[in-house]
């Protein structure tokens, strides 16, 4: 049983990650998911239903398009692939944390949320992929996006934290300030809004003091990357590289590894 939980949560992320690669595609084109089956970009043929079957699909077609064959971009295997991969992955470390979780993060939302939380957990990550992919390739984090997982979080404190759920939102617009100021600082070239406003949905998700890990992670992160883009010639100092990807990485660092990521930080 606890097997066919891990199975099925590697499957629906395979389906998530099929959607997620037709909506972050279709918001950069400005383009909504709600106007008909995925196409091809360069002939515009409908694609069947058979030749959208998440990673099979592009394997049996060898990466091109039937109709007119062109090559399907490596970009929708990779994002269900990894979509699959994080639903698979988060799906194994509930079973295996279980109530009695030494990750007092996972410990937290999952007393709170109960039986809600793993799907909760699933649309939250579901959520930060797209933010990842839409802001890698456009360099935006969208609104919507961001406002959803606020309204989540709040609404989750609001309804099911017995105490107050205010210092949760203090970590999350602590962290937000901090971006901002940046933001202001450099005049927008440091940090963007949209990292300001991921940091409040994010900053409040986590509390403290996992909302300050994150951040120093997103920062160690970022520079990390950001010198070996230099040093490898794919990018200049001063050049603008968006930070939300690393944020959300980070996430997912903090969210799973909890308190034994504070551990080895030595905090």
């Amino acid at each position: 049983m606890d097997f066919l939980l891990v199975i099925l949560s590697l499957v629906m992320g395979l389906v998530i990650g099929s959607f997620l690669g037709a909506f972050t595609y279709r918001w950069g084109k400005g383009l909504s998911v709600a106007d008909g089956r995925s196409f091809c970009p360069h002939c515009k043929a409908k694609i069947s239903w058979l030749d959208n079957v998440p990673v099979v699909s592009y394997l049996l077609l060898k990466g091109k398009c039937r109709s007119c064959g062109n090559k399907i971009s490596l970009r929708y295997p990779a994002i269900e692939l990894s979509t699959a991969l994080l639903f698979g992955l988060l799906g194994y470390f509930y079973l295996i944390e279980g109530p009695q979780s030494t990750n007092t993060l996972f410990l937290f939302w999952s007393k709170a949320l109960g039986p809600l939380f793993l799907p909760t957990l699933f649309f939250v990550v579901s959520c930060l992929i797209a933010i990842f992919v839409i802001d890698l390739e456009n360099q935006l984090i969208p609104d919507s996006l961001v406002f959803i997982l606020f309204v989540l979080a709040f609404l989750g404190l609001i309804l099911t934290y017995g105490k107050s759920p205010f210092a949760h939102l203090a970590a999350g617009f602590s962290v937000s300030l901090f971006l901002l100021l940046i933001g202001l600082f450099t005049r927008g070239k440091g940090m963007g809004m949209g990292d300001v406003k991921l940091a409040l949905a994010a900053g409040t998700i986590l509390g403290w003091p996992h909302a300050l890990t994150w951040l120093f992670a997103s920062f160690v992160l970022g520079g990390a990357a950001g010198l070996l883009l230099v040093l490898s010639k794919k990018a200049s100092f001063g050049k603008h590289i968006p930070f939300g990807p690393f944020l959300v990485v980070s996430f997912f660092v903090v969210v799973v590894f909890g308190d034994n990521f504070l551990k080895w930080l030595g905090i």
